[in-house]
C-alpha cells in the first residue's frame, strides 16, 4: 500500500494506492492518526484502491469518530468491488462518498 498525504488548511488529503487489509491498515491509521486534531476534514483518494477489509473500515470509522461534528470524512472514486463493500456494511450511510 502507498499513502500520500497533502494538507491544505483544515483539509487532509490522502491518495491512498493498493488494498488496505489487516496488515496495512494500522498503517494507514498511524498516517492519519496525529492530523485529526488539526483537522476538520479527511478526503480520500481511492480511486487506486483495489481491497478494503473491515480492519480498514474501522480506520475510515476512527477518523469519522474523532473528526466528530466537523467536515467529517470523504471517499473519493472508489471502484466497485470498494463500493459494494461500503453499500454492504452501510457505511455508505456514515460516510460521504463520491462517485
Amino acid at each position: 500500500m502507498n499513502i500520500t498525504k497533502q494538507q491544505s488548511g483544515l483539509e487532509l488529503f490522502v491518495a491512498v494506492e493498493g488494498s488496505i487489509d489487516s496488515t496495512s491498515a494500522p498503517e494507514l491509521n498511524d498516517q492519519i492518526c496525529d492530523s485529526l486534531t488539526s483537522i476538520n476534514s479527511l478526503v480520500f483518494d481511492f480511486s487506486k484502491v483495489n481491497y478494503i477489509s473491515s480492519a480498514g473500515l474501522r480506520v475510515l470509522l476512527s477518523a469519522r469518530k474523532a473528526l466528530g461534528d466537523k467536515g467529517g470524512v470523504i471517499i473519493r472514486h472508489p471502484n466497485s468491488n470498494v463500493l459494494d463493500v461500503f453499500t454492504m456494511s452501510g457505511f455508505d450511510n456514515i460516510l460521504k462518498i463520491e462517485q
